[in-house]
């Protein structure tokens, strides 16, 4: 079980390259990616996104990496003529304005005007920087996964000790339940016998009980409550529990308000929104879950 908050850093130095990659993860109903990186690993981008699916499968992610590279290169010049003639007839138009001053141009001069001479770089990152990136990646993306596992097992032992709070709530609801019927039998029998000076039809008092006991009857959502329960629990041992787990509170919710809706007793709905506080405790908590 992991959650899906966490956050790790990947640093790799080697041979006057120092990359470092960091991953920062929050809670999304799917996988979400963000990468922010240096323009020359643009077309990395797909790599990097393939990178974070082999570890993430679920949330919103952010990606950046930052880059300096201090290796000597080569380096390509090139001269941009336009750009040198057109200082060239600016030079010619001064010449004909200032006839007096002297001319001392010369392609020395020209080198060393701005934009005459660029350099040329490659646009892309070479296999140097595409390993130091990868190397740094796969690292953070460890560190995320230790954190967000820690959290997990976490969240595993809260959401267990709250599975164990609602199936004690069921038990409860479970051994009141039967009660329910029979004090309702008994009163019914007190009330009559007022009314009619002590003569009861038995008949009449077992029907109406039948008829009470039948609509008050939770049998068949207390069992789902406990299928819901053991259904959690061998869920939670799974690697991806999140949206299994977000499907399966929905159905406790159902369950939970089926019971109340059909209960008159005090201490069964006492039950039963206590039970509801719990779900919704556990819902709150699964949000976080990969």
């Amino acid at each position: 079980m992991k959650s899906m908050t966490g956050y790790g850093r990947g640093v790799c130095s080697e041979g006057g390259v120092e990359l470092t990659a960091e991953v920062k993860s929050v809670n999304n109903r799917f996988l979400d990616l963000s990468v922010k990186c240096p323009r020359i690993f643009l077309a990395q981008e797909e790599n990097i996104r393939a990178i974070v699916r082999r570890y993430i499968t679920r949330g919103h992610v952010d990606v950046f990496v930052s880059c300096t590279d201090k290796r000597e290169k080569e380096k390509n010049f090139t001269a941009d003529i336009s750009v040198a003639r057109a200082y060239h007839r600016a030079a010619q138009q001064l010449k004909a304005a200032l006839p007096d001053v002297a001319d001392d141009t010369s392609l020395t001069f020209y080198l060393r005007l701005p934009d005459v001479v660029r350099t040329e770089e490659s646009g892309e990152a070479d296999e140097a920087l595409v390993s130091a990136l990868e190397r740094a990646l796969e690292e953070a993306l460890t560190s995320l996964t230790k954190m967000r596992e820690k959290e997990g097992q976490r969240l595993e032992a809260d959401l267990l000790s709250r599975m164990q709070t609602i199936e004690e709530l069921t038990q409860s609801i479970s051994g009141r339940a039967p009660l329910v019927a029979q004090e309702y039998r008994e009163k019914l029998t007190e009330r009559i016998g007022e009314y009619l000076a002590g003569k009861v039809d038995e008949t009449r008092i077992l029907t109406e009980a039948a008829v009470y006991a039948d609509k008050c009857n939770i049998d068949e959502e207390l069992t789902r409550l406990r299928a819901h329960i053991k259904a959690f629990r061998e869920i939670c041992t799974l690697p991806e529990v999140g949206r299994k787990l977000d499907f399966l509170v929905q159905e406790f919710n159902r369950e939970c308000n089926t019971v109340c809706s059909k209960s008159s007793d005090r201490q069964i709905t006492a039950l039963a929104l206590a039970m509801k506080n719990e779900i919704e405790k556990v819902r709150e908590q699964i949000q976080n879950l990969e």
